[in-house]
C-alpha cells in the first residue's frame, strides 16, 4: 500500500512538471526554423530552391556556396513556431557544393541515393515546438525543407 501512494505521488508531480510553461526564448517569426544555441536563437537563411531536370533525375538548387546561418552542432536544435507550416512535414536535406551553389539531387534510378534525415518533433507549448536532428550530422551545408516545397531553411554545421 506505502509503494502505491509512492508511485501515485510521483506521477502527480511528473504530471505537475510537464504542466510548467516554456520560458525560454521564443522564435521572432512563425514558419521560420530558429538554431538555438543556449538562450539564443538564429533565424535560419530562408531561401527559395530552383528545380533543375537532368535527364530522368531532378536537382534542386540553392544560390551561394554557403549559408551566413552557423552551428557548431552536430545535433543542431531548431525552436520552430508554426503556423501556416506543420513541424511535422518538415525534411532534412544534405547539401553538396557545387559550381559556387548548393544542390540536392534526387536520382529515379537509385532509390535512396539522396535520403532526407531523421528529425524529433517535441511540443514544447502551443504551437512552440523543437526540433531536433536524430543523428549527428558531419560539417557541411543543410536545409530544412517542409515536404512538396521549394523553401528551404538552410545553415551550416562547421
Amino acid at each position: 500500500m506505502m509503494l502505491y501512494r509512492i508511485s501515485l505521488l510521483g506521477i502527480l508531480c511528473l504530471g505537475a512538471l510537464a504542466a510548467q510553461k516554456y520560458s525560454g526564448p521564443r522564435p521572432e517569426k512563425p514558419d521560420v526554423p530558429y538554431l538555438q544555441h543556449a538562450d539564443t536563437l538564429i533565424a535560419t537563411e530562408v531561401s527559395e530552391a530552383t528545380e533543375e531536370k537532368r535527364k530522368e533525375d531532378i536537382a534542386y538548387i540553392v544560390p551561394g556556396a554557403s549559408s551566413p546561418v552557423k552551428t557548431p552542432l552536430a545535433g543542431p536544435i531548431f525552436l520552430f513556431q508554426a503556423d501556416k507550416l506543420s513541424a511535422d512535414k518538415l525534411q532534412l536535406y544534405r547539401f553538396e557544393v557545387k559550381n559556387g551553389h548548393r544542390e540536392v539531387f534526387f536520382s529515379q534510378k537509385h532509390k535512396g541515393s539522396t535520403r532526407a534525415r531523421r528529425l524529433n518533433v517535441t511540443p514544447v507549448s502551443g504551437t512552440l515546438v523543437r526540433i531536433e536532428a536524430a543523428e549527428s550530422l558531419e560539417n557541411g551545408e543543410y536545409g530544412l525543407t517542409p515536404e512538396g516545397s521549394n523553401t528551404v531553411f538552410c545553415f551550416q554545421v562547421y
